[in-house]
Protein backbone atom coordinates (compact mmCIF):
# COMPACT_ATOMS: atom_id res chain seq x y z
CA UNK A 1 0.00 0.00 0.00
CA UNK A 2 1.01 3.77 -0.41
CA UNK A 3 0.91 6.03 2.94
CA UNK A 4 1.01 9.80 3.06
CA UNK A 5 1.38 11.94 6.18
CA UNK A 6 1.08 15.60 6.38
CA UNK A 7 2.80 16.47 3.44
CA UNK A 8 4.19 19.80 2.53
CA UNK A 9 5.58 21.43 -0.59
CA UNK A 10 6.21 25.28 -1.13
CA UNK A 11 8.23 26.33 -4.39
CA UNK A 12 9.78 29.41 -4.68
CA UNK A 13 8.32 32.22 -7.63
CA UNK A 14 9.01 35.46 -8.48
CA UNK A 15 5.38 37.57 -8.64
CA UNK A 16 5.67 41.46 -9.99
CA UNK A 17 9.34 41.32 -9.82
CA UNK A 18 9.53 39.91 -6.07
CA UNK A 19 10.39 36.24 -4.74
CA UNK A 20 8.11 34.71 -2.65
CA UNK A 21 7.32 31.26 -1.84
CA UNK A 22 4.03 29.30 -3.18
CA UNK A 23 2.09 26.77 -0.95
CA UNK A 24 1.48 23.81 -3.12
CA UNK A 25 1.09 20.78 -0.92
CA UNK A 26 0.49 22.41 3.13
CA UNK A 27 -1.17 19.03 4.74
CA UNK A 28 -1.83 15.91 2.92
CA UNK A 29 -2.49 12.59 4.16
CA UNK A 30 -4.40 9.43 3.07
CA UNK A 31 -3.85 5.41 2.69
CA UNK A 32 -4.07 3.81 -0.53
CA UNK A 33 -4.32 -0.10 -0.10
CA UNK A 34 -3.37 -2.89 -2.56
CA UNK A 35 -6.14 -4.24 -4.61
CA UNK A 36 -7.96 -1.40 -5.03
CA UNK A 37 -8.13 2.52 -6.91
CA UNK A 38 -7.78 5.22 -4.32
CA UNK A 39 -8.57 8.96 -6.49
CA UNK A 40 -7.14 12.33 -5.55
CA UNK A 41 -10.12 14.67 -6.21
CA UNK A 42 -9.54 18.47 -6.64
CA UNK A 43 -9.75 21.30 -8.13
CA UNK A 44 -6.64 22.55 -10.55
CA UNK A 45 -4.13 23.99 -8.60
CA UNK A 46 -5.36 22.04 -5.11
CA UNK A 47 -1.66 20.44 -4.78
CA UNK A 48 -2.51 16.68 -6.53
CA UNK A 49 -0.08 16.61 -9.10
CA UNK A 50 2.84 17.83 -6.38
CA UNK A 51 1.57 14.99 -4.14
CA UNK A 52 2.19 12.36 -6.98
CA UNK A 53 5.35 13.45 -7.79
CA UNK A 54 6.26 13.17 -4.19
CA UNK A 55 5.02 9.63 -4.06
CA UNK A 56 7.09 9.13 -7.04
CA UNK A 57 10.17 10.61 -5.80
CA UNK A 58 10.23 13.22 -8.76
CA UNK A 59 9.99 16.35 -5.74
CA UNK A 60 11.22 15.99 -2.19
CA UNK A 61 8.74 16.91 0.71
CA UNK A 62 9.50 19.73 2.63
CA UNK A 63 7.71 17.72 5.58
CA UNK A 64 5.86 14.60 5.98
CA UNK A 65 6.60 11.06 5.13
CA UNK A 66 5.63 8.62 2.52
CA UNK A 67 5.82 4.80 2.63
CA UNK A 68 5.76 2.46 -0.21
CA UNK A 69 5.51 -0.56 0.31
CA UNK A 70 6.93 -0.97 3.37
CA UNK A 71 9.74 1.32 2.16
CA UNK A 72 10.18 4.70 3.44
CA UNK A 73 10.66 7.26 0.02
CA UNK A 74 13.55 9.19 2.02
CA UNK A 75 15.45 6.55 3.30
CA UNK A 76 15.61 4.38 -0.36
CA UNK A 77 13.73 6.23 -3.40
CA UNK A 78 15.71 3.99 -5.68
CA UNK A 79 14.09 0.68 -4.20
CA UNK A 80 10.63 3.00 -4.40
CA UNK A 81 11.33 4.03 -7.88
CA UNK A 82 11.32 0.58 -8.78
CA UNK A 83 7.91 -0.76 -7.28
CA UNK A 84 6.10 2.08 -8.93
CA UNK A 85 4.43 2.83 -12.61
CA UNK A 86 4.25 6.28 -12.93
CA UNK A 87 2.17 8.54 -15.12
CA UNK A 88 3.23 12.09 -15.07
CA UNK A 89 0.85 14.99 -16.56
CA UNK A 90 3.82 15.17 -19.06
CA UNK A 91 3.25 12.33 -21.69
CA UNK A 92 6.99 12.49 -23.22
CA UNK A 93 7.28 10.27 -26.45
CA UNK A 94 10.32 9.92 -28.41
CA UNK A 95 8.79 11.10 -31.67
CA UNK A 96 11.43 9.37 -34.11
CA UNK A 97 10.78 5.71 -32.31
CA UNK A 98 7.88 4.15 -32.85
CA UNK A 99 5.43 3.28 -29.90
CA UNK A 100 7.25 -0.45 -29.23
CA UNK A 101 10.36 1.00 -29.15
CA UNK A 102 9.35 4.10 -26.85
CA UNK A 103 8.36 0.88 -24.42
CA UNK A 104 10.99 -1.64 -25.25
CA UNK A 105 13.30 1.21 -24.85
CA UNK A 106 12.23 1.61 -20.95
CA UNK A 107 11.79 -2.03 -20.32
CA UNK A 108 16.28 -2.33 -21.40
CA UNK A 109 16.80 0.83 -19.26
CA UNK A 110 14.75 -1.33 -16.32
CA UNK A 111 17.15 -4.66 -16.75
CA UNK A 112 14.10 -6.56 -18.16
CA UNK A 113 14.90 -9.67 -20.29
CA UNK A 114 13.37 -9.42 -23.81
CA UNK A 115 11.02 -12.32 -24.04
CA UNK A 116 9.67 -11.08 -20.54
CA UNK A 117 9.50 -7.42 -22.39
CA UNK A 118 7.51 -8.74 -25.55
CA UNK A 119 5.01 -11.04 -23.33
CA UNK A 120 4.59 -8.12 -21.40
CA UNK A 121 3.79 -5.74 -23.92
CA UNK A 122 1.57 -7.71 -25.72
CA UNK A 123 -0.97 -8.30 -22.55
CA UNK A 124 -0.89 -4.45 -22.40
CA UNK A 125 -1.39 -4.00 -26.07
CA UNK A 126 -4.18 -6.31 -26.07
CA UNK A 127 -5.40 -4.20 -22.46
CA UNK A 128 -5.14 -1.02 -24.15
CA UNK A 129 -6.44 -1.81 -27.65
CA UNK A 130 -2.77 -0.42 -28.82
CA UNK A 131 -1.79 -3.34 -30.99
CA UNK A 132 -2.09 -1.36 -34.42
CA UNK A 133 -0.26 1.41 -32.94
CA UNK A 134 3.04 -0.50 -32.07
CA UNK A 135 4.80 -0.23 -35.38
CA UNK A 136 3.93 3.29 -36.00
CA UNK A 137 6.32 6.35 -35.14
CA UNK A 138 4.76 8.65 -32.08
CA UNK A 139 5.22 11.34 -33.87
CA UNK A 140 1.40 12.88 -34.48
CA UNK A 141 -0.26 10.58 -32.20
CA UNK A 142 -3.29 11.63 -30.63
CA UNK A 143 -3.89 12.05 -26.97
CA UNK A 144 -5.29 8.85 -26.71
CA UNK A 145 -2.79 7.10 -28.42
CA UNK A 146 0.21 9.29 -26.46
CA UNK A 147 -1.94 8.28 -23.62
CA UNK A 148 -1.64 4.24 -24.31
CA UNK A 149 1.66 4.16 -25.34
CA UNK A 150 3.09 6.03 -21.74
CA UNK A 151 0.88 3.79 -19.69
CA UNK A 152 2.14 0.67 -21.42
CA UNK A 153 5.64 2.31 -20.81
CA UNK A 154 5.11 3.00 -17.32
CA UNK A 155 3.92 -0.98 -16.86
CA UNK A 156 6.21 -2.86 -19.12
CA UNK A 157 8.29 -3.91 -15.92
CA UNK A 158 4.73 -4.80 -13.67
CA UNK A 159 5.28 -2.44 -10.86
CA UNK A 160 3.07 -3.22 -7.57
CA UNK A 161 2.47 0.58 -7.60
CA UNK A 162 0.60 2.61 -10.33
CA UNK A 163 0.80 6.77 -9.49
CA UNK A 164 -1.69 8.11 -12.32
CA UNK A 165 -1.86 12.02 -12.73
CA UNK A 166 -4.95 12.81 -14.26
CA UNK A 167 -4.76 9.69 -16.48
CA UNK A 168 -8.43 10.61 -19.09
CA UNK A 169 -7.59 14.48 -19.84
CA UNK A 170 -8.40 14.63 -23.06
CA UNK A 171 -9.11 11.46 -24.18
CA UNK A 172 -11.74 10.04 -26.20
CA UNK A 173 -14.69 7.69 -25.15
CA UNK A 174 -12.63 4.49 -26.82
CA UNK A 175 -9.57 5.62 -25.27
CA UNK A 176 -11.05 6.05 -21.77
CA UNK A 177 -12.94 2.58 -21.87
CA UNK A 178 -9.57 0.91 -22.62
CA UNK A 179 -8.09 2.64 -19.91
CA UNK A 180 -10.95 2.04 -17.26
CA UNK A 181 -10.75 -2.14 -18.49
CA UNK A 182 -6.59 -1.86 -17.80
CA UNK A 183 -7.62 -0.16 -14.24
CA UNK A 184 -9.90 -3.16 -13.68
CA UNK A 185 -7.36 -5.42 -14.47
CA UNK A 186 -4.71 -4.53 -12.32
CA UNK A 187 -6.87 -3.68 -9.54
CA UNK A 188 -7.92 -7.69 -9.81
CA UNK A 189 -4.41 -8.46 -9.71
CA UNK A 190 -4.11 -6.64 -6.14
CA UNK A 191 -1.81 -3.73 -7.18
CA UNK A 192 -2.33 -0.20 -5.59
CA UNK A 193 -3.56 2.48 -7.75
CA UNK A 194 -3.46 6.36 -6.96
CA UNK A 195 -5.11 8.18 -9.55
CA UNK A 196 -5.20 11.82 -9.85
CA UNK A 197 -8.83 13.80 -11.44
CA UNK A 198 -10.95 16.88 -11.59
CA UNK A 199 -13.28 15.24 -13.16
CA UNK A 200 -16.53 13.82 -11.28
CA UNK A 201 -18.09 11.31 -12.88
CA UNK A 202 -14.91 9.55 -13.91
CA UNK A 203 -13.67 9.41 -10.33
CA UNK A 204 -17.34 8.21 -9.51
CA UNK A 205 -17.23 5.22 -11.84
CA UNK A 206 -12.87 4.22 -11.12
CA UNK A 207 -12.39 4.71 -7.53
CA UNK A 208 -12.91 2.51 -4.08
CA UNK A 209 -11.61 5.39 -2.51
CA UNK A 210 -11.77 9.00 -2.52
CA UNK A 211 -9.34 11.56 -0.70
CA UNK A 212 -11.27 15.26 -1.78
CA UNK A 213 -7.78 17.53 -1.73
CA UNK A 214 -8.95 21.40 -1.55
CA UNK A 215 -6.09 23.95 -1.03
CA UNK A 216 -3.04 22.14 -0.35
CA UNK A 217 -4.92 20.20 2.31
CA UNK A 218 -6.76 16.69 2.22
CA UNK A 219 -10.12 17.52 3.99
CA UNK A 220 -12.02 14.13 3.44
CA UNK A 221 -11.87 10.73 2.29
CA UNK A 222 -14.00 7.63 1.82
CA UNK A 223 -16.30 5.95 -0.55
CA UNK A 224 -18.60 8.35 -2.95
CA UNK A 225 -21.22 7.03 -0.53
CA UNK A 226 -19.46 7.45 2.44
CA UNK A 227 -18.60 11.08 1.29
CA UNK A 228 -22.28 12.17 0.42
CA UNK A 229 -23.50 11.06 4.04
CA UNK A 230 -20.91 12.94 5.79
CA UNK A 231 -21.61 16.43 3.83
CA UNK A 232 -25.48 15.36 3.76
CA UNK A 233 -25.79 15.85 -0.18
CA UNK A 234 -27.61 14.00 -2.74
CA UNK A 235 -24.99 13.49 -5.02
CA UNK A 236 -20.84 13.30 -5.12
CA UNK A 237 -20.72 17.01 -7.01
CA UNK A 238 -22.65 18.15 -4.26
CA UNK A 239 -20.39 16.58 -1.43
CA UNK A 240 -17.58 17.69 -3.14
CA UNK A 241 -18.66 21.76 -3.50
CA UNK A 242 -19.53 21.11 0.47
CA UNK A 243 -16.71 19.70 1.86
CA UNK A 244 -13.85 21.28 -0.23
CA UNK A 245 -15.20 24.88 -0.09
CA UNK A 246 -16.38 24.68 3.31
CA UNK A 247 -13.89 27.14 4.67
CA UNK A 248 -14.55 29.65 1.76
CA UNK A 249 -18.25 29.35 2.89
CA UNK A 250 -18.05 29.79 6.33
CA UNK A 251 -15.83 32.73 5.51
CA UNK A 252 -18.28 34.11 3.37
CA UNK A 253 -21.53 33.58 5.48
CA UNK A 254 -22.72 36.80 7.63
Amino acid sequence: MIEARQLAKSFSARIHGARTRINAVVDVGFDAPDGAITALLGPNGAGKTTTLRMIGTLVEPDAGRIVVGGVDVKSDPRAVRASIGMLSDARGLYARLTARENIIYYSDLRGIARPLADQRLTLLSDLLDMTALLDRRTDGFSTGERMKVALARALIHDPQHLVLDEPTSGLDVMSTRALRRLLAHLRAQGKCIVVSSHIMPEVEQLADRIVIVSGGRSVAAGTSAELRTLASAPTLEDAFVALAYADAASEAAP
